[in-house]
């Protein structure tokens, strides 16, 4: 079983699936804080608010015990109230549309880049008969050449 495991992880596949999963962590980080630092303060400010992740509806009345303030949604969240986060939402919605977004532009380039590769490749000279087909065609021509 260790040597299917280590053919397994030997195959290119694998190592290649890792750094993928690297990259993209890492490349989530920086999408994440261009939508909460860049983008959504922008969305914010057109819908009259600076942060647009704390929007929210309570869906349950705020208990007399809570003490924070009722427009935090975090606080609101962590004391166990019923909130419906729309801003959270649609913070994350734009994080999946630009990293859908730049994904498309990856996988669009680099069909473009085989396209022309292809294309510039010269064709490939058809490989020489064996001598099995070279001898049935020269029967194949006797026998047409032959008179009926």
């Amino acid at each position: 079983m260790l040597k299917e495991f280590k053919a397994f992880v030997a195959r290119g596949n694998v190592l290649d699936l890792a750094v993928a999963v690297i990259i993209g962590a890492a490349f989530g980080k920086i999408v994440t804080s261009l939508t909460d630092d860049v983008l959504m303060p922008i969305i914010g400010k057109i819908f009259g608010g600076l942060d647009f992740s704390s929007y929210f509806v309570a869906l349950a009345p705020i208990p007399s015990t809570y003490t924070g303030s009722p427009s935090d949604y975090a606080a609101l969240k962590k004391a166990g109230v019923p909130l419906l986060g729309y801003g959270e939402f649609v913070t994350q919605a734009v994080n999946f549309v630009i990293v859908a977004f730049i994904i498309f532009l990856i996988v669009r380039s680099v069909n473009h880049a085989t396209t022309r590769l292809e294309r510039n490749r010269p064709e490939a000279a058809p490989a020489p008969d064996s001598a099995e087909v070279a001898l049935l065609r020269e029967i194949r021509d006797e026998l047409k050449a032959r008179p009926r």
